[in-house]
């Protein structure tokens, strides 16, 4: 193993984001067993690295020890005594850059965000699928040196459910619905009076499992649970671990343009999407999902979509876009998808 080459990877936040570099990881790593992986990122975000070999998480604590350039310094030393060979910026942000310059001599790439085509795609100047960030975070590690194939993913297995776990399946013959009805901003969400009729309509015969943080979201959350059979919610109620343990055996998850998407498909589930003011064009869909499993705001009556890549920029009146897609749509589209779930 002294010849096993080490790439320092950097992918500070955000939850999805990080989460959208475990597939890429996974298949580098099996395609290249030989190298050693390490990822700096907050430690939060852990336990998404869990089941895969060759990589190591190194915690970055951006609000303590390391913040600021004084502390980015003394994270640097402490990532050189890992005796690292390259470094791949999957961040390309301000601290990764600092950080960066105290690397002299190593080989360091950085992604390439695209950010001329994507503003060219929320300014109107182009409609079409820009490379996903997937391939983009898998072109990185080719300018390193080793190639990745994105098209036949492996994926781990279910987890086991401890009885705790059981304890949120209300019925265990019946397929299990993971539903995260929130997002970072309002243009990204189904409105909830919509997603409560969705979720009615599923908990008929189905296991619905409602995701969601904040003390707000698990008020509502909770509600939900109360209101319905079959329904519960984890919010506030579980650790990121036993999260991620429960969503590797939903059947499906609908989720927003937002992380739990993301948690979802790198564990191998199928995921449904809901899209308002964003597209799955700027390359933020989850990974190695169907194109017709992202519903899309009707653009005829939005024409102006996406209007921002994040969602934190839209026009008045397009903050309810989402709510251009039917509940009989979103229904459908799940029901179609359990029949079909074989995972």
């Amino acid at each position: 193993m002294l010849n096993t080459k080490h790439i320092l990877v950097i992918r500070f936040s955000a939850m999805g984001d990080v989460a959208m570099t475990v597939p890429v990881l996974r298949a580098l790593t099996v395609e290249h067993p030989d190298l050693k992986i390490t990822v700096v990122t907050s430690a939060f975000f852990k336990p998404f690295f869990s089941n895969l070999k060759n990589v190591e998480v190194y915690a970055a604590d951006l609000k303590g020890k390391h913040k600021g350039v004084l502390g980015l310094y003394k994270l640097s030393k402490e990532l050189k005594a890992l005796k690292f060979d390259a470094v791949a910026d999957l961040h390309n942000v301000l601290r990764s850059k600092i950080l960066k310059l105290f690397f002299a001599g190593k080989k360091v790439v950085q992604i390439d965000k695209g950010r001329a085509e994507k503003k060219a795609l929320t300014s109107g100047r182009i409609f079409q699928q820009l490379k996903t960030t997937h391939q983009r975070y898998a072109d990185v590690f080719e300018q390193l040196g080793y190639q990745i194939d994105l098209s036949n993913p492996q994926f781990p297995e279910r987890a086991e459910l401890t009885s705790k776990l059981k304890s949120f399946i209300s019925n265990s013959e019946q397929k299990i619905i993971g539903i995260a009805p929130f997002a970072a901003h309002q243009s990204k969400m189904y409105p909830l009076e919509k997603m409560e009729k969705v979720i009615a309509q599923l908990s008929k015969e189905h296991n619905v499992i409602l995701f969601g943080g904040g003390n707000k979201e698990v008020k509502i959350l909770n509600d939900l649970e109360t209101k319905y059979d079959n329904v519960k919610s984890v919010a506030g109620k579980l650790s990121l671990e036993e999260e991620l343990d429960l969503i590797s055996n939903l059947d499906v998850m609908l989720s927003m343009d937002s992380g739990n998407g993301h948690l979802a498909a790198m564990l191998g589930k199928k995921v449904i999407t809901i899209w308002g003011v964003t597209h799955p064009f700027a390359g933020f869909a989850p990974f190695n999902q169907p194109e017709d499993y992202a519903l899309v705001a009707n653009r005829e009556q939005y024409p102006l979509i996406p209007t921002s890549v994040y969602g934190n920029k839209y026009p008045e009146g397009y903050e309810n876009a989402a709510g251009s897609i039917s509940v009989d749509e979103v229904v459908s589209k799940i029901k179609k998808t359990c029949q079909v779930s074989k995972t």
